[in-house]
């Protein structure tokens, strides 16, 4: 496994389990279903950080008999179970929100708020956005999909904590209506992420096509090779994260079959160093 996506992956379980740790004990001890939503919504970010950290080890993992074009799908496997946990957390809240909105109306809840329940959400804020502009940056440095994805969960983490502290705040200056709404509007946000992220992983194990700027980029790539004098056909797919092509490149129809078959290779090493190419297949076409 990458060190540097190993390390990050640890500081992301490290992290997030915290984060969990101190809301959900705040939450429960104050009462606040604005804070216990944050809580279970970190919950899931820990379940999300396990889960990356076994997928990126299995998906780095070389090819073998049984897989013979790799792990790479096990990254979007995780993001699917992610994504369904987040959704059945998300609903659950939103009921515990509704009943809570109505008790607060007929008088009957208590919520207690001190300051250090408010210096939770503080907390995680200040932490988030610190892991997400790591993440961010690690993500891209080793060009990994489901870090990059830690770093946008990571910064959407620091507008349900901003939510949560509204709420706890409302309670404070005499408003306990504002923190069963910032509840309810965190679930929201919970249902939305996972469904993004479900989608997200869908098209990756669907075989959905890359940008139109990769393929272009894939062309630019191909013509580079001296003896290429045209592109034929390209179709690219994503298997896993990465992308697998089929290029048809035209070439001399006089050219020997050996001299054909070293541009066809060379053309394949040219695609395969992007960054997002993990294997390329070269048809030669006679022009």
């Amino acid at each position: 496994m990458n060190p540097v996506a190993f390390r990050a992956s640890i500081l992301n379980i490290i992290a997030n389990t915290f984060l969990f740790a101190i809301k959900i004990v705040a939450g429960l001890m104050s009462g606040s279903i604005a804070l216990i939503s944050d809580a279970l919504n970190s919950f899931t970010d820990v379940v999300s950080s396990i889960a990356i950290f076994v997928c990126v080890k299995i998906s780095n993992k070389d090819a073998d008999e049984g897989h013979p074009f790799g792990h790479s799908r096990a990254e979007p496997v995780a993001g699917l179970v992610v994504a369904i946990l987040a959704g059945i957390l998300g609903f659950e809240m939103i009921r515990s929100s509704v009943e809570r909105f109505i008790q607060v109306g007929e008088g009957g809840i208590d919520v207690i708020v001190t300051p250090i329940t408010l210096l939770v959400p503080v907390i995680t804020i200040i932490l988030k956005s610190l892991m997400a502009w790591r993440f961010g940056k690690t993500g891209k440095a080793i060009n990994s999909p489901a870090i990059s994805a830690s770093a946008v969960d990571s910064a959407c983490d620091v507008a349900v904590a901003a939510a949560a502290f509204i709420g706890l705040l409302g309670v404070w200056f005499g408003y306990p209506i504002l923190d069963p709404i910032a509840g309810f509007a965190i679930s929201l946000w919970i249902i939305y992420t996972g469904y993004k992220i479900g989608i997200e992983n869908i098209d990756y194990l669907m075989g959905k096509a890359p940008p139109k700027e990769l393929l272009e980029e894939i062309k630019e790539a191909a013509c580079a090779v001296k003896g290429v004098l045209s592109i034929n056909k390209v179709r690219a797919h994503y298997v896993g994260p990465f992308v697998h092509v089929e290029i048809h490149v035209a070439v001399d129809k006089e050219l020997s079959t050996l001299v054909s078959h070293a541009i066809a290779e060379t053309v394949a090493r040219n695609l395969e160093a992007l960054a997002a190419i993990d294997k390329s297949f070269v048809h030669i076409d006679p022009a």
